[in-house]
């Protein structure tokens, strides 16, 4: 058989107290786990962290990356081309799913329930965060993408299409100035996932371009903390 994906580098932040659930953030394409986690430590003045929550920033392995003209770059899956409307690199990206099914498994058997793990990520992270959940862990607790969007004839739509049960809840934010994932690609995702019956929100931010800003990672800490709530100790 195919030799199993080598574990993925991470950057982790510890919960402050008993970790009772995880969070998974993907990096942007040619950024890193240590680079995405001190992006957003900038913003915020302080990591994203939590009492009960482990924040995990895997990197994505250096593979050729097309719209780099072949150059080597940490992406989670290679694309033709940076639109909306060309075919999906599926080969790529299934075989990332594998990587990443891996790092949530590790999560499992540290006794994390798939129903307290959150996966999501900025641009490419998001588009990668999608086809993970809502191809392969229906079962997870939400789904969240930052500048992100997926190709108009996604293997995501595909699978949703033929699918019947329960499924993990978006929050999605995008700049209206965005001009590499154009705001469009965007609403346009939400809307499709939402006729396939994703339960879809999409916060819009003004003269935001392809970038994080402060007032978007405080709503996203607020929706984390909603998705996966301290558990309150049973009484004995």
């Amino acid at each position: 058989g195919m030799a199993a994906p080598a574990a993925l580098q991470r950057s982790v932040v510890s919960p402050a107290g008993r970790h009772t659930a995880s969070l998974i953030f993907l990096h942007g394409s040619g950024d890193t786990g240590q680079g995405a986690r001190a992006w957003i430590k900038q913003i915020l003045n302080q990591d994203m962290a939590f009492q009960h929550i482990k924040v995990i920033y895997p990197t994505a392995p250096a593979r050729p990356y097309t719209p780099m003209k072949g150059a080597f770059s940490n992406v989670w899956f290679d694309r033709y081309k940076i639109c909306d409307d060309c075919p999906e690199h599926i080969e790529s990206i299934d075989s990332m799913c594998q990587g990443l099914t891996n790092l949530i498994n590790d999560e499992v058997k540290n006794g994390i329930a798939k129903n307290r793990i959150l996966i999501g990520g900025f641009s490419m992270g998001g588009g990668m965060a999608m086809h993970l959940a809502y191809r392969f862990h229906q079962d997870l607790a939400g789904v969240f993408a930052l500048s992100s969007f997926l190709n108009k004839d996604s293997a995501v739509y595909q699978a949703l299409k033929r699918n019947e049960g329960a499924l993990p809840e978006l929050f999605q934010c995008h700049g209206t100035s965005d001009e590499l994932v154009l705001y469009s690609w965007g609403e346009e995702t939400n809307k499709m996932l939402k006729a396939l019956g994703v339960s879809a929100s999409l916060h819009t931010f003004p003269n935001l371009n392809h970038e994080l800003s402060r007032t978007e990672l405080e709503k996203l800490k607020s929706w984390i903390v909603k998705k996966l709530p301290a558990e309150t100790p049973k009484a004995n």
